[in-house]
């Protein structure tokens, strides 16, 4: 476990502080959040990476560079804190009451979702656009995928060397991203 978390370690990319515009088209407002410096994963979670952490038996999942899909929120949130406390990190973390409720320790130093404001500042990687890059050369979608899942890596990364933040497949953050308000 210990060469996983090296590993781990090794593709995170430090994201620097700074801002972004986040808006609601329900209302027509835009505001700009502030975003601290943080780190993000240079890759989506693989199905290898996310079965060996929570100690899935299934030999079916090694050398699979696939992102791990079929997961629910709560799952990630509990593959977080486990691959924190095999790196001998503190939880980010609390859960309780079954799963319902879950708060964050932000004086942790655990592994984590990025919030929304996050992932968004980081995807756009200091660009303006509505994408960071031309969508064939950084992003699987319907057009370019033949409807298949495709391995991590395999299109050009941001300019911040952060890949597959477009297409492939969805991300979770931690807070709820709402289809009405992006």
């Amino acid at each position: 476990m210990n060469e996983i978390i090296r590993l781990i370690d090794s593709y995170m990319v430090k994201i620097p502080a700074g801002e972004i515009v986040l808006r609601d088209d329900r209302i027509k407002r835009e505001w700009k959040a502030q975003i601290k410096p943080f780190l993000l994963a240079q890759y989506t979670v693989t199905m290898e990476l996310y079965y060996t952490v929570i100690n899935e038996s299934s030999n079916s999942f090694l050398g699979n560079h696939k992102p791990v899909v079929n997961t629910s929120w709560n799952d990630v949130i509990i593959f977080c804190n486990l691959l924190s406390k095999k790196a001998g990190l503190k939880e980010y973390y609390s859960i309780s009451d079954g799963g319902q409720k879950v708060s964050c320790n932000v004086e942790s130093n655990g592994y984590r979702l990025p919030s929304e404001g996050e992932w968004q500042y980081a995807c756009k990687a200091g660009t303006t656009g509505y994408t960071y890059g031309e969508l064939d050369k950084i992003a699987w979608y319907n057009k370019n995928s033949d409807g298949k899942i495709h391995e991590v890596g395999k299109k050009e990364p941001n300019a911040w060397g952060v890949y597959d933040m477009l297409g492939n497949v969805w991300e979770w953050c931690y807070d709820l991203y709402d289809e009405k308000v992006y």
